[in-house]
């Protein structure tokens, strides 16, 4: 599997892990840890982006709390319908865009977000687009976030219900070989929570 069957396979996504799927479930306990950390380092009308943001279950629960600058991106188009369907406020104050990480971030000028974060989406890029790593890590302004799978021997990669890829890295090498200084970390039951910030 190539990073293009990768991409297909996340904008074409229905069924389990689908944006509807997600949207089901709603803000989580993740949201909830998202939410504590900004509220650690930035203030309510910091520039937010979701990368994978999927039907926006987590940044709805940011909207919901007073953000305001709040946007997202998705590979599947579908998931901004759902979206505008269950969080039709969010659909309404944020801005979305459909687009693969590797297509729009490197678009972005350096430090265009105070804090950017993803929720189990960088652990389905495929090696050969890691180079995006790079881009995100220079969007950042004050606060990157995030919260993937760590739980395999990273360079490996599964197959979650045999098609889709997960690749295990180790998110803190990752971003701090690119400049950026871990300031906490917390181990879940399944996925690790990251945060970072630039270097003084």
């Amino acid at each position: 599997m190539d990073s293009h069957d990768v991409r297909r396979e996340w904008a074409d996504r229905s069924g389990e892990y689908s944006p509807t799927y997600y949207a089901h479930y709603g803000p989580d306990a993740t949201s909830e840890c998202l939410l504590s950390i900004l509220d650690q380092y930035v203030p309510r009308d910091a520039r937010v982006l979701e990368l994978g943001c999927s039907a926006g279950r987590h940044l709805a629960a940011l909207a919901d709390a007073g953000y305001s600058n709040l946007t997202g991106v998705d590979v599947n188009a579908d998931a901004l319908d759902v979206l505008a369907e269950t969080y039709p406020n969010l659909a309404e104050t944020g801005t979305f865009h459909v687009a693969a990480i590797e297509d729009y971030v490197p678009e972005l000028d350096e430090e265009a977000f105070d804090v950017v974060f993803s929720v189990e989406t960088l652990q389905h890029l495929h090696p050969d687009v890691a180079w995006v790593f790079d881009d995100i890590a220079s969007i950042v302004g004050d606060l990157l976030i995030t919260v993937e799978n760590e739980t395999g021997e990273y360079g490996a990669v599964n197959y979650v219900d045999d098609d889709v890829p997960l690749y295990y890295r180790d998110w803190q090498q990752v971003f701090t070989d690119r400049g950026l200084v871990e300031v906490q970390s917390t181990d879940g039951k399944r996925d690790t929570i990251r945060a970072f910030r630039p270097a003084e």
